[in-house]
């Protein structure tokens, strides 16, 4: 089984932050599943497209599209990576470690 260890920002301040203040629980969980399948934090990039997120978060194609959004206005995603069908690329950002 594989394990996920968490920077205790992703749990003490970012989660209270997208759930609580920006009303976005969705984005946490995007965001959360992109961190694991960064394998655990030592890649930034990761392919996934936008049904393969949806399928393994539960939420919907169009809540995830909305979150990915979130994230990278938030810069908890790279805006300047632009993923598209046939490569479906996303760079994670974890600007409390930068």
């Amino acid at each position: 089984m594989n394990t996920l260890a968490l920077d205790s920002y992703v749990v003490d301040v970012l989660m209270p932050d997208l759930v609580g203040h920006d009303h976005k629980p969705s984005a946490f969980l995007v965001y959360l599943y992109l961190l694991h399948q960064s394998r655990h934090g030592r890649h930034e990039l990761i392919t996934a497209s936008l049904q393969t997120i949806a399928t393994r978060t539960g939420l919907s194609k169009s809540s995830v599209q909305s979150a990915i959004r979130h994230l990278k206005r938030r810069g908890l995603l790279d805006a300047s990576t632009q993923a598209t069908v046939t490569a479906p690329v996303r760079r994670i950002m974890r600007p409390w470690i930068e």
